[in-house]
């Protein structure tokens, strides 16, 4: 397999963290999206979209979108729940993700650290301030459970985990439930961390 990503992106990171916990091995490619890379023709026939990750499986078809790559890669692994029940809730966490997390303190975080929030001010703190609900929802069920669907990790608890640990960066404090949460993942056997760091072209609006 081979995996088009980008280093400041914890989009990738979760499928490399999913990729690190399984022992799976695959050819990492960075792709400078910065530089336009991912809006090349090339590049563009991977992902109309243009965007990173992607994967490129063995058959050498190319799988798009970061949370339906871990669903590939989670198949038949310890990582999907077992039962269609708790499969259907793992696939609503990951919907969770794209519509409370990624970009909410994605998006905020992004504005943040690149300079960006200067002239989107107003929305900056919007989203902040939904990142927080959405970390007092994470911290309402986790405070009963171990992990997002029942006791086991799953890929639920990863595809939520990649932006949400991230979130002291822009001093959104992790309610205790989720630092603890945070905690059990950093501390699963083959976890990988990452420092995320943008490259000096996406600190302007060029």
């Amino acid at each position: 397999m081979r995996l088009y990503t980008y280093a400041g992106s914890p989009n990738g990171y979760k499928v490399e963290l999913l990729l690190a916990l399984l022992g799976r091995a695959y050819e990492r490619v960075e792709v400078p999206i910065f530089d336009g890379a991912s809006r090349t023709p090339e590049f563009l026939q991977k992902n109309p979209a243009g965007r990173i990750p992607v994967l490129e499986l063995d058959d050498s078809t190319f799988l798009p979108e970061s949370n339906a790559i871990l669903w590939h890669l989670a198949r038949g692994s310890a990582y999907m729940p077992r039962s269609l029940a708790d499969q259907d809730r793992a696939l609503a966490w990951l919907m969770f993700e794209q519509s409370e997390i990624e970009p909410v303190i994605g998006s905020a975080r992004f504005w943040i650290l690149t300079g960006r929030d200067r002239t989107r001010r107003d929305e900056t703190e919007r989203r902040v301030a939904w990142g927080k609900q959405s970390l007092a929802v994470l911290a309402g069920v986790l405070s009963a459970r171990k992990f997002l669907v029942g006791d086991q990790p799953s890929v639920a608890d990863l595809a939520v985990y990649a932006y949400t640990h991230v979130a002291p960066e822009i001093a959104l404090a992790l309610p205790e439930p989720v630092a603890a949460w945070c905690a059990r993942i950093a501390g699963l056997p083959g976890y990988v961390g990452r420092v995320f760091e943008y490259d000096a072209k996406a600190r302007s609006e060029t």
